[in-house]
Order: structure tokens, then C-alpha cells, then sequence
């Protein structure tokens, strides 16, 4: 089903509410078309930053398994310098880079493939993890140990990783980015794990709450995770904007400053995408 339309009056929608440029890390062995991008990003004047990568294991196209990683690496600085799938439209970070728990051997070799390329480019970078506690911090240090700016990576799905303030502190200390990223899902149902209560956005916003009382509102960042028709306003979800529309304003009345939400929506993205 062709939903062009749609999402690019969702993506007019996301400007008119105040929302500049948006991030999609659809990558390898998700259907991606930077092409495609290039034009929804002219049809909206939202500027969209696409991702390179691969993902999980399961979803990796049957090449990667003969691929080096200096392979892999070519390919991430090739289409970060000159263009992907065939199009002039450049790619501005990567990832998602997906990992499973366990990780697998393929997985282990894109992260160090990422993290080489991110050192001689300065990218920024998307990590999603496992979910398990571990995975997280196994991720990244598999990413220092192979040279990467950990500071330049996000670590995204944390409200599904770490549900107390203490497991969550602890991550914190090996300085990622800190994301939380399924605003706009209210049920506590995980689809893919069901052994998971997943949180709502007020939760979310409590545990981001426990990161800016211990001083650490530059590293934190948000977002939608979104990724299907069921979250596209034609079919009653929530949409692109939710998080202008509903959940700044849910984090004002729970005492989060301008100032602080500034850094969360504006300076920090800003400072990650960043990149000469």
C-alpha cells in the first residue's frame, strides 16, 4: 500500500507543530530508500537525516555473512560521503545498528565496523539493544574497545531496558547518549517480548526526570520509535507530532524547565548530529 501521501502530510503536520528536521534509521534489510526520503524531505521542507547500517541479525540481507568488516566499513563511508541506494541522498549517521541477546558474530563485526568509521568521520551513532540489562553496556563497550567516540553514540530503547533509577544510573556512567524512545506507546503489552511491562509516557518522563536531578540533562534525548501504519495519524495513531503536541507539555507540568527541555529536544540532537 502506497502511503506517501500520508506521510508526507504527517511530516507537515510535525513542522507546523514546531519540528524542524527528524531523524529515520530505516537501514539494510528494512526496505529502506534514501531516494524516497530525499523527496518526502522536499515535499515537507522537514529535513530528514537517513541512517546506514545494518540491523539485527535476523533481518540481515544473506551477503553480510561473507562480508569483512573493512567491507562493512567501506560501504558506511561510502554512502555517509557519496550517496545511498543508488541516489545523491547522503547518509547522516549510523545506525540503528541492531543487536540481539545474545549478540552474534555479525553483530559484534558491524559494531566494530561502526565504530572505525566513526572515528576517522566523527558520525554520530545509533545503538539498539538487546533486550536485557547487559546488552547495553556490552554494546558499547564493544564500540570503545574498536576506537569509537562514546559521546557521539545514543543508546536508544532504554525504557524498555532498565526499569529502576539505580539500573538505569549505572548504565549512565559509560557516558552515552541516553534515549527514550517509545513515547506515544500507553500499553504495557510488548509485542515482541511479552515477559516486558512496557511503560507509559509518564513513566518515562519520571525516569528522565531521576537523569536531570543527577545533573545529566545534556545527555539525554526522545523520540516516537515510530515505525508502522497503526502509529500514522490516518489510522488514529499517534503520530509524528505527539511528542510537541502532548508530551512537552506533560514534562512542564511535571516540573521539567524550558531550559532543560530545550537541551532534551533542540541542543542535544543538535550536538550529536553534528559532524564535519
Amino acid at each position: 500500500m502506497n502511503e506517501d501521501s500520508a506521510l508526507i502530510d504527517e511530516l507537515l503536520y510535525l513542522k507546523e507543530n514546531g519540528c524542524q528536521s527528524l531523524v529515520e534509521q530505516t537501514i539494510y534489510g528494512l526496505g529502506r530508500n534514501v531516494g524516497k526520503l530525499v523527496d518526502f524531505s522536499v515535499a515537507s521542507g522537514v529535513h530528514i537525516i537517513a541512517g546506514t547500517g545494518y540491523y539485527y541479525s535476523s533481518t540481515h540481507p544473506p551477503e553480510v555473512d561473507g562480508m569483512t568488516q573493512e567491507e562493512i566499513e567501506r560501504l558506511l563511508t561510502s554512502e555517509i560521503l557519496v550517496g545511498a541506494d543508488g541516489s545523491m541522498g547522503r547518509c547522516g549517521l549510523i545506525g540503528e545498528i541492531g543487536c540481539t541477546w545474545p549478540m552474534t558474530a555479525n553483530e559484534r563485526k558491524i559494531l566494530r565496523a561502526t565504530a572505525a568509521v566513526q572515528s576517522t568521520l566523527g558520525c554520530p551513532v545509533s545503538i539498539h539493544p538487546g533486550l536485557d540489562p547487559k546488552s547495553p553496556e556490552e554494546a558499547v563497550r564493544i564500540l570503545q574497545e574498536a576506537g569509537a567516540q562514546v559521546d557521539k553514540i545514543v543508546m536508544d530503547h532504554l525504557d524498555t531496558c532498565f526499569f529502576t533509577r539505580e539500573g538505569l544510573l549505572e548504565f549512565s556512567e559509560l557516558g552515552t547518549l541516553l534515549e527514550f524512545d517509545f513515547f506515544g506507546t500507553e500499553v504495557a503489552h510488548c509485542q515482541y517480548h511479552p515477559e516486558i511491562d512496557s511503560m507509559n509516557d509518564g513513566q518515562r518522563i519520571q525516569m528522565i526526570k531521576s537523569l536531570v536531578e543527577e545533573g545529566m540533562e545534556d545527555r539525554v534525548v526522545i523520540s516516537h520509535d515510530f515505525h508502522g501504519r497503526h502509529q500514522m495519524m490516518k489510522y488514529g495513531g499517534h503520530g509524528l507530532s505527539h511528542i510537541s503536541l502532548h508530551v512537552l507539555p506533560k514534562m512542564r507540568a511535571r516540573g521539567l524547565s524550558q531550559a532543560v527541555i530545550d537541551k532534551i529536544t533542540k541542543t542535544n540532537p543538535q550536538r550529536w548530529l553534528t559532524f564535519k
